[in-house]
């Protein structure tokens, strides 16, 4: 009689490449997210800060801050991982 495939388990590579392949998706999910959050806070607190000294104006220094935010956090995020691969020749060699 046949196993069931469903209740078999991966092999150990098999098992890592799921993992890794999450990792991937998650990473691409946060970069999804973070440029239209960091935009999002930037626009609340300007306008947070135009209805406090009544302007018109500052909600969009906040969107332009929040944007340069929202960007920087993506390079860290991006660059990240090959920032600690080149430490971690670095150290060995």
């Amino acid at each position: 009689m046949p196993e069931d495939p469903l209740n078999q388990k991966p092999a150990a590579g098999q098992a890592k490449g799921v993992v890794d392949t999450i990792v991937r998706a998650e990473r691409m999910t946060q970069i999804a997210f973070i440029l239209p959050a960091a935009v999002l806070v930037g626009w609340l607190a300007g306008a947070g800060l135009d209805k406090w000294l009544h302007q018109h104006w500052i909600y969009l220094a906040g969107i332009i801050l929040g944007c340069v935010a929202g960007f920087i956090e993506i390079f860290r995020l991006v660059l990240g991982p090959e920032k600690a691969a080149n430490q971690a020749k670095s150290e060995k060699g």
